[in-house]
This record gives structure tokens, C-alpha cells and sequence, in this order.
């Protein structure tokens, strides 16, 4: 149980013996300043409302039956505040802990064991995958990750479009006929390996092509391993979308109307404004009845309790549809979908150019040769995914510690020195035994017990981007502990202190693994 945890349930457990009250919603965050405590909690102003009263001198009646052997005090402050300072015991305790569990610590058990599927990148395979594609294929991978470090059994899921109208138009642009669109190298490639006429033929061809030539292999290299490769045109031949028709007549969530079929997606005005076409007056089936089968396959036919779609912000309008017609087939609140924004690549302050079908891009492949994987990984995921983002390709050639991936790696090295200049050395007690432990190790000390309670929030709110600014923030601390405390002095180590950097070391490793960045032992 963390930190974080323990407060609220002590604070729950005053909450129904005191005042005969359960369920009330009240946050359990890190306090701004150092001296106003480690935790703070806000259920005091969350019940002065209720009770009609100061929520000062509720805080102060709640605050008194919080004596725990977690904290050295518990107080409340203006204007209602209950503010929790952790004891040196906890500190050191969580040194233990770390020790003890080594790549373990940061790992906690869900309330309930959940299976989960997450779909990301999911690039149409018509050509390479491009930046755009890297930031769903890495807030992805973290984010699985994550799920998993939290108790639940995670699969990652890529849905292959080799079906429709994009098929078709690769075929047009292999042939190079007047509906072709996209072009480039590889399309020339492409042209000189399939021979046919037909243009949804040849694009199959060259989507099969493209997916075991460059989508997969490039996948690869982003250090991503997909659980699943899901191919659209299965939902064809093997008729899951009239199966899926049929079922959706059968619970009466289709009509027709001017020759075409339509779905009730306004029945579910929280999500859907209008009913949408599932069958043209022509015959055509859309994508969307592709898509509700496919969302059927996920829940009904592999029983997954969750799933997480991560889509480029061009889906921002397919959003309410599909959420409408998850929760007609009988889901309600157990599909999720994520936009990715927009991103541009800037280097030496200039923007440059993306385009896929002209042919102008920058590929996930040509990026990882130029500042590697681990550069690449870390700046993408920096990034909020609802928020557009700009790539520094200029920070990211940065070999020093300006660069922020370089500053979390260089503290790791760092460490791994100072243990192996341990070695053979004699031991002696630390200076601060029997003494408090200096300011700049309690600080250590108090970012690591932050690593199990962002794992929790961000299992919460999938909100990937706060792990490496905490990889950041823990590089930060452990640079500040290192230039004011020794480690090893007078050729002697200082035992205690080996075992903070010890710790250190291992959080670091553990950060830097879930978010697929490697950990040097030397730069």
C-alpha cells in the first residue's frame, strides 16, 4: 500500500466512526512547500459545506485522530488544510523496501484485476510509418507498461487496414494511373515488384508488401512488440460483419431509410448527435460497420473487460459514433479512445515538411538513425498526447546534459561508478547515524516513494507523459544529494549512503525500463 493510500483509508476510517459518513470525495496530494508537509488533503473544505462549519476546526478535529507511525505529524493549517510530514522511520523503511524488491518496487495490485487491450499506431499500410505514427506507437507501449506494473494483464494490439478505399488508391498509385495519390521512393519500388491491372489486387499486393518490408521491421526498432496483428480483410472473409448485421437487427438498433441502413446511434444522446449509415443505398458497406465488428471481436469474441484506442486527432469526429455504438452493442463505459495531436519536427528553428502522400516525410526509421532510440522514445513521450507537439531535432543531437534523456542516463552512470569505486573498500558507519538524515537525502528519499503512487495515477489517467519529467525529477534530486553528500570519503564508504545510491540506481533502472529507454553503466 503506498503512502497516499494509507492517508485515505485513515482518513475513510475517521470519516465513518467520527461523523457516521462514507464515500465522500476528497484529493490526497504532495504538498507545494516543504514546510507545510509531504502530503496534504483537502476533505476538511470538502466537508465545511456539509457540516456548516470553519473547515479550519474540522481539519484540526480530523487531524487529531490521524497519529500514525508513518508521519511525524499530522496538522492543519489555513484555510483547512490537513498536511502529513513524513517520519526519518518511513524514509529509511522505503530504502529497505526498494532494496528488497529491486525491479519489483513501483509494482502494485489492483482493486480488481482488469484484461485490457490497447490498439495504437494502427497506420493505414500504405506507406512507411512517419513521426506522426510514433506517438501513439510509444504513449502505447508506456501505457501497457503501466497497466501491467498496476495488477492488470495487458494486450497490445495492432489493427492492419488492408481493406477499402486506401487499398484501392495504393493500387492506382502503383499502377501510376490518374487516381493515383501517393508516391515516392517506394512506390516506385513497389511498381517494378507487382504486375497486374487490377487496382484493389495490386494493392493488397503492395499492403502486404509494406507491412513485412517497412511496418513491421520499423516497429521493431521503436522497441514495441505487438501481441496481435488484426487484419480487416479477416472481418471480410470470414463474414464477422454480417454476422455483426444480424446481431445488430436482432436487437432492433437498425432501420432503413432512402435504400440505406442505419444504426440508432441517437439513441445515445451522451455520445452520438445523428443515426449513422452502416449500408450505402448503393450496397457499400461503410468502414463504421467494419469497425462496430471489429469492436464486437474485442469484447465479445476475446472477452476483453477494457479497450484503449489510440487514434490520430484526423478521428476526432469518429469519436461519439463509435463510443454510441460500443455501448448499444451492450458495452457501456468500457471503450476509451485517446487523439493523438498533431506534431511537427523543427530542427535549428525551422519547421520541416511532412506529407505522406506527396512524398515528402521524415520516417520512424530515418529519426532513430539520426538521434536513437532512446532520444526518440523520450521525447515523444514528454509530450501530452492531447497537445500538439514540436520535436527539437536540434535538442535531441544535444550529447550533454541539456539534453534531458542524457541528464536521467548520466545520473544512472553516475551511480554505477560510485558502486564500482565502492568495491573492495572498507565500510563505516554514516556520519548521520543516530543524526538526521541530511535535507538533501530526505528529499531522495521522498522522490522515490513517488514511484508506486505515479504508477497508480497514471494506471488512472494514462496521462504517460508525467514519467520521464519524474525520471527528471529524481535525476535532479540525486545530482543535488551528489554534490552535497560524499559516499565515499577519506577512501572509506559510508555505508548508508552506498545504499541510498543503491536505491537510486533501481528506481532509476525501473523508470527508464517502463519507459523503454535503455540504462547505461557508462557515457
Amino acid at each position: 500500500m503506498t503512502i497516499k493510500d494509507t492517508i485515505k483509508q485513515k482518513i475513510n476510517q475517521v470519516l465513518k466512526k467520527k461523523y457516521k459518513l462514507e464515500n465522500i470525495e476528497f484529493q490526497v496530494a504532495y504538498s507545494p512547500q516543504s514546510e507545510l508537509g509531504d502530503y496534504s488533503c483537502n476533505v476538511a473544505m470538502a466537508l465545511a459545506k456539509k457540516f456548516k462549519k470553519n473547515p479550519l476546526e474540522i481539519g484540526q478535529d480530523i487531524a487529531l485522530e490521524l497519529a500514525d507511525k508513518n508521519f511525524t505529524k499530522v496538522e492543519a493549517a489555513k484555510p483547512g488544510f490537513i498536511n502529513f510530514y513524513l517520519s526519518e522511520k518511513t524514509l529509511k523503511k522505503t530504502l529497505g523496501e526498494i532494496l528488497e524488491k529491486k525491479d519489483k518496487y513501483g509494482e502494485i495490485k489492483a482493486e480488481k484485476k482488469l484484461k485490457i487491450q490497447i490498439e495504437f499506431i494502427s497506420a493505414n499500410p500504405t506507406g512507411p510509418l512517419t513521426l506522426a505514427n510514433g506517438r501513439g506507437g510509444f504513449a502505447g507501449d508506456v501505457l501497457a507498461n503501466v497497466l501491467s506494473l498496476a495488477g492488470h494483464k495487458v494486450a497490445r494490439e495492432y489493427l492492419v487496414n488492408n481493406w477499402g478505399n486506401q487499398v484501392k488508391i495504393l493500387g492506382h498509385s502503383i499502377l501510376k494511373d490518374k487516381k493515383a495519390e501517393y508516391s515516392g521512393e517506394y512506390i516506385n519500388q513497389l511498381a517494378k515488384q507487382i504486375k497486374g491491372d487490377d487496382a484493389f489486387g495490386v494493392g493488397l499486393k503492395g499492403a502486404e508488401i509494406i507491412l513485412e518490408k517497412y511496418i513491421k521491421p520499423a516497429v521493431q526498432r521503436m522497441g514495441i512488440k505487438f501481441d496481435h496483428w488484426f487484419y480487416e480483410k479477416e472481418l471480410h472473409e470470414k463474414g464477422k460483419i454480417d454476422k455483426m448485421l444480424e446481431e445488430l437487427e436482432k436487437k432492433n438498433l437498425v432501420y432503413k431509410k432512402d435504400g440505406a441502413t442505419w444504426l440508432k446511434t441517437a439513441d445515445m444522446r451522451k455520445t452520438d448527435d445523428k443515426d449513422r449509415v452502416l449500408i450505402k443505398s448503393n450496397g457499400d458497406k461503410t468502414y463504421f460497420l467494419a469497425d462496430i465488428a471489429y469492436h464486437w471481436d474485442k469484447f465479445h469474441q476475446r472477452k476483453f473487460d477494457r479497450v484503449i484506442n489510440l487514434w490520430g486527432a484526423d478521428h476526432h469526429g469518429y469519436v461519439p459514433r463509435m463510443k454510441s455504438a460500443v455501448e448499444l452493442i451492450g458495452y457501456q463505459g468500457q471503450l476509451e479512445i485517446f487523439l493523438m495531436q498533431i506534431m511537427r519536427l523543427i530542427e535549428n528553428g525551422q519547421e520541416v515538411r511532412m506529407s505522406k502522400r506527396k512524398g515528402r516525410y521524415v520516417t520512424m526509421d530515418e529519426l532513430i538513425n539520426e538521434v536513437g532510440l532512446d532520444v526518440t522514445r523520450f521525447f515523444f513521450l514528454m509530450h501530452a498526447s492531447n497537445k500538439a507537439m514540436d520535436f527539437d531535432l536540434t535538442l535531441a543531437k544535444e550529447k550533454s546534459q541539456k539534453n534531458p534523456v542524457y541528464y536521467v542516463q548520466y545520473a544512472h552512470a553516475r551511480i554505477c561508478s560510485i558502486i564500482e569505486k565502492s568495491r573492495g573498500k572498507l565500510g563505516i558507519p554514516t556520519e548521520a547515524s543516530g543524526q538526521e538524515l541530511k535535507p538533501t537525502e530526505k528529499e531522495l528519499i521522498k522522490e522515490m516513494i513517488k514511484w508506486p503512487e505515479l504508477i497508480q495515477e497514471v494506471a488512472e489517467n494514462y496521462e504517460v507523459h508525467k514519467l520521464p519529467f519524474y525520471a527528471i525529477a529524481l535525476a535532479d534530486k540525486f545530482h543535488n544529494f551528489y554534490e552535497q553528500c560524499r559516499v565515499i570519503k577519506n577512501n572509506q564508504v559510508v555505508k548508508d549512503r552506498l545504499n541510498l545510491v543503491k536505491a537510486v540506481k533501481q528506481v532509476l533502472e525501473n523508470v527508464l525500463r517502463t519507459l523503454g529507454v535503455s540504462a547505461p553503466e557508462k557515457m
